[in-house]
């Protein structure tokens, strides 16, 4: 058995898994970022003793712990460099997880992490894989003949923030025109609100008057209950997740690429037209075809991940 931990800036989630990456048991709490990594790290060892006792084991059944942590991650030193959220730089969270349990435990950068799990679980078979996740941010992950894909230094796969258009909308990493900028449920909101405020008729604004807020499924919502403004709002957003799909997959042509993240429940409503857009517009007119797929873990994946890369790292010591 294994314990994946997806650490968030927002909640702490542990899970243990078996050997094939199948959840037992998962627990969560907040993780109160603002503390210093030590605290942190002490509701993570709590978390995973509760975990496994409601796996009816206990830790010395675990064969190892892997953490994915959001962030610049050294995943061979076991440190997080730097993660604006969570206020960790140079943050030694394998080996102050180390003062807890006497077992191997690694850490990852948590888009990798949800990466490999989605690996994982659908498509352990191929040798080219690619991660998408449309979230807050938006985040990514290669996988490589059984390997994620690091850089040299750690740091590389970070999908979200090439650009997609050159001084185009403010990204939060500082530059302009990053595909995170227009294609996370972020920039979806700011679309949305942008478009509401154009046409107050919109069924959108009705939306947010009952539900209170306005969020990634507002659009959508709206959209299949036929308002022009939303199908509109929809049509540019999903675009612009494709546009950037496909230079993904021009750069890697990896055999499957999923895509993760809130908006990816939306299923074929999103699958189906970023799939038609990047075959008509992949720079590949002759050779075998990337697979676009829709993610089957969701919420799961970085537990999974982190679970399973520690289970590959430990058979490789």
């Amino acid at each position: 058995m294994y314990i994946g931990i997806d650490l968030g800036g927002t909640n702490i989630a542990v899970g243990v898994t078996d050997e094939n990456g199948k959840i037992a048991a998962k627990n969560s709490a907040p993780t109160i970022a603002s503390r210093p990594y030590t605290e942190i790290v002490a509701d993570m060892a709590e978390l995973c003793v509760k975990t496994a006792a409601d796996a009816n084991i206990g830790m010395s059944d675990i064969k190892a712990v892997g953490i994915g942590s959001p962030g610049t991650v050294d995943s061979e030193s076991g440190v997080v460099v730097f993660a604006g959220n969570l206020n960790m730089e140079k943050a030694p969270i394998t080996a102050e997880m180390g003062k807890y349990f006497d077992m191997p435990i690694f850490a990852e950068n948590d888009a990798n992490a949800a990466a490999y799990g989605e690996y994982t679980v659908c498509a352990h078979k191929t040798d080219s894989f690619v991660f998408i996740t449309l979230g807050t941010g938006v985040g990514g992950g290669v996988i490589i003949n059984d390997k994620i894909y690091r850089g040299f230094n750690g740091a590389g796969a970070e999908i979200g923030h090439m650009t997609l258009k050159m001084d185009g909308e403010q990204c939060t990493c500082g530059r302009k025109g990053c595909f995170e900028a227009y294609a996370s449920v972020t920039a979806l909101r700011a679309l949305t609100m942008k478009k509401m405020k154009e046409d107050p008729s919109s069924l959108m604004n009705d939306w947010a008057r009952s539900h209170g807020h306005v969020s990634g499924r507002t659009a959508f919502e709206c959209a299949a209950a036929g308002d022009r403004t939303a199908i509109e709002t929809r049509d540019v957003y999903l675009r612009r997740v494709a546009e950037g799909i496909v230079s993904v997959v021009n750069v890697f042509q990896p055999e499957i690429l999923v895509i993760g993240g809130g908006i990816s429940r939306e299923g074929d409503v999103l699958l189906k037209p970023v799939k038609e857009y990047v075959e008509k517009y992949d720079f590949n007119k002759f050779m075998p075809k990337t697979e676009i797929r829709i993610a089957k873990l969701f919420n799961d994946a970085g537990i999974v991940g982190a679970a399973m890369a520690a289970k590959k790292r430990t058979e490789a010591v």
